[in-house]
């Protein structure tokens, strides 16, 4: 069950870890220093609007299907 959903949504799953990863780079390099920043200040805030950020990338590339009309 769960090796069917990993295989079904792979590029899902890879897009949301690697802008979790991004997000995460992101707080640590670019950072706010004095807390005031809302998405860089905080890790818990960054991380996951970096996967979102990835999920929504991976979905902008999907393949199209052939629609026999």
């Amino acid at each position: 069950m769960i090796r069917g959903f990993m295989k079904k949504y792979k590029k899902q799953l890879i897009g949301i870890f690697l802008g979790g990863v991004v997000g995460y780079l992101y707080y640590f390099f670019i950072g706010c220093s004095n807390g005031t920043c809302i998405i860089s200040s905080n890790p818990l805030v960054s991380v996951p609007y970096g996967s979102l950020l990835g999920f929504l990338l991976v979905g902008t590339f999907k393949k199209k299907e052939n629609v026999a009309t």
